[in-house]
């Protein structure tokens, strides 16, 4: 683990506060098998350095803003919509859709199978919260097709850290905790308790439980100044995002605790660059430091007034280190 200035001259002032939004130069439905359709989008040069943005949730879908953090001239820049959120389909909003094809392991085959697809050999990856936990995954298990990483609010999604999330934050906030709590009967396993309301054929129910969970992590946000990012999503979406959230949560994101940290030495050789707000309330900083010290290529930067959304540090800290990989031979 190395450790960065946060006034490292790789992401000063001199970057642009992000780059122009671009449409797509393609996009389509990739067959993923299990009955799945999985939307991509590629944005910038078509002859550009690969780079794969994984986004968060799970469950929260793309966004072509993400896009925007990479300059459009040199990198080609592929989203992605993981299974059963965004375009994909068959959305989880629908009880009907399967999820038990909706596993880790699952999205994981998903990427290398969209890869293959769009001819790339190597790419780099971004992405951040639950992103970061299936950057992992993947780079953990395909090392040899990832050229870099970037992540910030880092991640691996041990039930030690939802058990953080969904309880241990509860003593800085419990006025929302007792609401999130009584909402499910003050259930034993509160997780599960969502997990098994988001599953119930009464739409009612799905969105009360969906409203409720929702009103918790805005919650855990709230210092942060950045509004109700939770609460803001409507209809389908919100279903979706609380019915992924609580399936992979609920069974410790199907993977073995601590394995992502255990087998960080799979990314030897590879760079990667950790931006981590030590005011993260949802994903303490405690990760991101364990992860560093078990990944020898990694650089820390830790943003001392910023939470789990970042802020203007944070972008200056991870478009720096876009620019700076842009160079490196895919």
């Amino acid at each position: 683990m190395s450790s960065v200035p946060l006034t490292d001259p790789r992401s000063d002032d001199r970057l642009p506060e992000r780059f122009p939004p671009s449409a797509p130069y393609d996009e389509g439905m990739l067959d993923v098998g299990d009955g799945n359709q999985v939307h991509w989008a590629v944005h910038g040069n078509p002859a550009g350095k690969p780079a794969l943005v994984v986004h968060g949730g799970p469950g929260s879908g793309s966004s072509p803003n993400s896009a925007r953090m990479f300059d459009p001239a040199v990198y080609r820049v592929v989203l992605f919509d993981q299974r059963g959120c965004g375009r994909s389909t068959p959305h989880a909003s629908d009880p009907a859709a399967d999820l038990s094809v909706n596993t880790t392991a699952h999205l994981v085959a998903d990427m290398e199978r969209l890869r293959t697809h769009l001819g790339i050999d190597r790419w780099l990856l971004y992405g951040g919260s639950w992103g970061a936990t299936l950057i992992l995954a993947y780079a953990e298990a395909h090392p040899e097709r990832v050229t870099e990483i970037v992540m910030q609010a880092v991640t691996t999604t041990r039930r030690s850290e939802t058990a953080w999330l969904y309880e241990g934050a509860g003593r800085f906030f419990p006025e929302a905790h007792e609401r999130f709590r009584a909402a499910v009967d003050h259930a034993e396993d509160p997780v599960g308790a969502y997990a098994a309301r988001m599953n119930d054929p009464d739409r009612a129910v799905r969105e009360k439980a969906a409203a409720d969970w929702c009103a918790w992590e805005d919650a855990v946000l709230s210092m942060e100044g950045q509004g109700t990012p939770y609460t803001d999503r409507i209809d389908d979406d919100r279903l979706g995002f609380v019915r992924i959230c609580s399936h992979y949560f609920a069974h410790g994101a199907f993977l073995e605790e601590g394995a992502l940290i255990r087998d960080a030495h799979r990314l030897a050789g590879i760079p990667g660059v950790l931006v981590h707000g030590r005011l993260d309330m949802g994903s303490p900083l405690v990760t991101a430091w364990e992860l560093a010290r078990a990944w020898p290529d990694a650089e820390l930067h830790v943003v001392e007034s910023s939470g789990h959304l970042g802020g203007n540090e944070t972008r200056r800290l991870v478009m720096g280190a876009l620019a700076r990989f842009a160079d490196r031979p895919a």
